[in-house]
């Protein structure tokens, strides 16, 4: 499991549930998609 999603798993989606008042897992928004633009020429 890449390391941004661990780390949203273990720490942000508790938080999330606690601050908005989730009662379900399945509401927390989750990740689907992580992308990655990076430019390699003089600017």
């Amino acid at each position: 499991m890449a390391r941004l999603q661990q780390v949203y798993k273990d720490e942000v989606a508790p938080a999330l549930k606690q601050q908005f008042g989730y009662k379900s897992v399945m509401e927390i928004p989750r990740i689907t998609k992580i992308t990655l633009n990076m430019g390699v020429g003089e600017a």
